[in-house]
């Protein structure tokens, strides 16, 4: 009598439950490659490219299940921006306006949050991608801080000491706004996680990426992220919210008023947040003068806008002689460069002065049902507190922010991500049992073989 050979089996069960994982992969790449340089003047960069790659496959897994990919409200608020943005590309001054500016914008608010929403299967999918928003905030503020304590930063006050990262003095942005989604991604995963060792990895990264958000020298960016965690502080209690911010105020002046980390510049720039309205300096000025240009734009088209990227083409039109020819740059490995003031550096303003009323209501209204959704769904959440609170609190970020930055830039990529994470956690209905309390997916397969 032979016996049969043995015949291993095979290794579904183990790939169904790293599916959730491998499918959010595409999104976890959009993030890691924002931690290479980038190019002066490069107008796409390879974490955009892994951005049409993340597209591409939820179009392909969408194809492979054969099934509706999107809850009809999710549709709905996802394709709203849709309306208001194609109009507003009727109204560019060139046809390649037209083009650029409709593919940015589609990138960023529509086709990049789909593709994030449907590649993101589970909370494993969401609890990597935040994860990896804080790696990359790690690595940039590493290479910021660098640049402050050995001088090879961006141009700030005549020395050389702004932390740039990777993205040079041409887009000071990029840094923090990366560093600051890093900070309000570590509190959020910290207050929600139910394991200690991630609770503690996740605090003390927040705690250390305070540094090189301080030493970002961004206003904007300190706003939102205050806001931002305050209210997930809020969201995950009040006695926490007392705690956490009692120890982020002692870590403060440990940082800055103990050890003298940029103390002197850095309490300018604090200072400086209270004078807009007495003696505000120049970069204050030009934003102010540029918000008044972005009202008269919407006052004088209110209904459909100037059109597409045309804010500068109508800017000097309707900006007041206090507005400079633009902001200097240098350092962090570039030569010195005068940089036009292309945008009025708000989102809200840029939508209303070349997308009109009808922009603001198609897009930001998109924003608004997605920030209803999400903290409806946050009330009843229960155990998945340690996705919803992070992904909450970054599209809080993102909205604050928006009052004083718009998009543009190679960080431009993580707002799409941050809006399809939102998206992910509102709209989606998945991970949504019919009892509405979100809880973690079970695979197709298991749930099938349970049904037989």
């Amino acid at each position: 009598m032979t016996v049969p050979p043995l015949v291993p089996s095979p290794p579904a069960p183990l790939l169904r439950r790293a599916g959730p994982v491998l499918s959010a992969l595409p999104v976890v790449a959009v993030v890691v490659l924002l931690a290479l340089p980038v190019a002066p003047d490069s107008h796409a960069t390879a974490a955009d490219l892994a951005s049409g790659l993340a597209v591409l496959c939820a179009v392909l897994r969408t194809t492979r299940r054969a099934r509706r990919p999107l809850t009809r409200t999710a549709a709905v608020v996802l394709g709203l921006p849709v309306v208001g943005i194609a109009v507003a590309a009727t109204g560019a001054v060139t046809s390649a306006d037209a083009i650029v500016g409709l593919a940015r914008h589609l990138q960023v608010f529509v086709l990049v949050p789909a593709a994030v929403l449907l590649l993101v299967r589970d909370r494993k999918g969401a609890r990597l991608v935040l994860w990896s928003l804080v790696g990359l905030a790690l690595w940039q503020g590493a290479v910021g801080a660098h640049q402050y304590l050995t001088g090879t930063g961006a141009s700030y006050q005549g020395a050389y000491i702004r932390a740039v990262g990777t993205f040079g003095p041409a887009d000071v942005m990029g840094m923090a706004t990366v560093v600051a989604l890093g900070v309000v991604a570590a509190t959020g995963l910290a207050l929600g996680s139910a394991a200690r060792r991630a609770r503690v990895v996740a605090a003390v990264a927040a705690l250390v990426l305070l540094v090189p958000l301080a030493l970002s020298f961004s206003r904007g960016a300190w706003i939102a992220t205050a806001i931002a965690c305050g209210a997930q502080l809020l969201m995950a209690g009040v006695r926490r919210a007392v705690a956490v911010f009692a120890a982020a105020v002692a870590a403060s002046v440990v940082l800055v008023g103990g050890l003298g980390v940029g103390a002197t510049a850095l309490q300018d720039r604090l200072t400086s947040i209270t004078r807009v309205a007495d003696a505000p300096d120049q970069s204050v000025v030009d934003r102010y003068t540029m918000w008044a240009a972005a009202a008269g734009m919407w006052q004088r088209h209110p209904v459909t806008g100037v059109g597409l990227k045309a804010f500068p083409a109508h800017r000097d039109g309707h900006a007041s002689l206090a507005l400079s020819s633009g902001s200097d740059t240098s350092g962090a490995g570039q030569a010195y460069r005068r940089v036009p003031l292309l945008s009025p550096h708000n989102m809200y303003l840029l939508i209303l002065s070349e997308q009109g009323l009808l922009g603001l209501v198609t897009v930001a209204g998109s924003w608004l049902a997605l920030l209803v959704c999400a903290l409806r769904r946050l009330r009843g959440s229960g155990h998945a507190h340690d996705c919803a609170l992070p992904v909450c609190g970054l599209l809080v970020w993102q909205l604050v922010n928006f009052l004083y930055a718009d998009i543009g830039g190679p960080s431009t990529a993580l707002t799409a991500v941050c809006f399809g994470l939102a998206a992910w956690w509102a709209l989606s209905a998945e991970h949504t049992p019919t009892g509405g309390r979100p809880t973690e997916r079970t695979p197709a397969g298991a749930a099938e073989s349970g049904a037989r």
